[in-house]
């Protein structure tokens, strides 16, 4: 079985959010390591059901072979916005119970020595959630224009020296292309200013690559608006994110449908749900809505200290809870 060891973050809190009930259905939206999965089938046996999603093979590779005697458990290898796709296909109109989101990489993935999502390992420029997608950050970091870097590292980095580093990129791949996380690093060192401070020059310029890469932000967005509409009444939304651009796309989603709203096909979003171009919401074109979420917690959760000095990662987590409700 191939070794996938990652620490889920808040495992108990996330799981617990959901209100485990046997009989109903729940979804895994990120399998990795099965540590979530695991714990809801011990809570909903025999009689609930569960469907994992994950597109990277290793994690279902390994969580396929860790839950091989759960009957009640469904593994697809795919990415989570694809969950409507999936139950459609399947005629599964509801998820009566809950969905739980571990958002961002997985730990396997970051520390792999292999897949360049590490600054810390030599490795080619990769950083591929799906292994069998064409794009990959070498596409990035080799193709994208100089403007078009700097948007990317500032928007998904929040990297204050962008433009120094995209320039010093599109210096080096004139030469020959920048082909692995070394380069990268090395060019990143070479075009930042040496300041103090505990995280590493490289580590906001990588995650911007990767969530441009996967498509990360975009992808939690379209899929939060696909999961509210197959919610069932008083069915938990629970979502741990990793860093302030995911949160406030949850925080913000949540905020907007626990208000009265107009729905309609494909329009400008309300002045609360800033962080996505449009919403969608089918067959509902102006229409007049109570709320559709309530917030089980008002503050987000946060690892415990314990949590944080065995799982170090764990310390950047916040997780949001939000009950489906007024679904007619």
């Amino acid at each position: 079985m191939h070794e996938f060891k990652h620490f889920p973050v808040m495992l108990n809190e996330a799981v617990e959010a959901l209100e485990c009930k046997k009989g109903k259905l729940y979804i895994d939206a990120t399998l990795g390591g099965g540590g979530y999965s695991e714990l809801i089938l011990k809570k909903i046996s025999p009689e609930g059901r569960l469907i994992s999603f994950d597109i990277d093979n290793y994690a279902v590779e390994y969580s396929k072979e860790k839950l091989k005697d759960y009957e009640n458990l469904t593994i697809v290898n795919d990415s989570y916005t694809n969950i409507k796709k999936y139950l459609d296909e399947n005629n599964i109109k509801e998820i009566d119970g809950g969905i739980v989101f571990d958002l961002g990489a997985s730990t396997p993935q970051l520390t792999s020595r292999t897949r360049g999502f590490s600054f810390l390992n030599n490795a080619k420029l990769d950083m591929r959630f799906n292994q069998s997608a064409d794009f990959s950050a070498y596409d990035v970091i080799n193709d994208y224009k100089e403007d078009e870097l700097v948007k990317i590292f500032s928007e998904y980095g929040e990297e204050r020296f962008s433009k120094r580093i995209a320039k010093k990129i599109i210096e080096v791949r004139k030469i020959k292309p920048v082909e692995t996380t070394k380069e990268l690093v090395d060019i990143i060192f070479e075009a930042t200013p040496r300041i103090k401070s505990k995280i590493h020059p490289a580590t906001r310029v990588f995650q911007a690559v990767r969530i441009e890469v996967n498509h990360e932000l975009d992808n939690i967005k379209n899929t939060l608006n696909d999961v509210l509409t197959l919610l069932g009444n008083n069915a938990i939304l629970s979502i741990v994110t990793f860093h302030s651009l995911e949160d406030r796309i949850v925080k913000q989603f949540i905020k907007h449908y626990s208000k009265e709203w107009i729905g309609g096909d494909w329009h400008k979003p309300a002045r609360a749900w800033q962080v996505s171009d449009s919403i969608y919401i089918p067959n509902v074109k102006n229409e007049y809505h109570q709320p559709w979420l309530e917030p089980v917690i008002k503050k987000p959760l946060t690892a415990s200290e314990e949590e944080i000095r065995v799982n170090p990662p764990s310390r950047s987590a916040k997780l949001r809870i939000a009950r489906r409700i007024n679904k007619k």
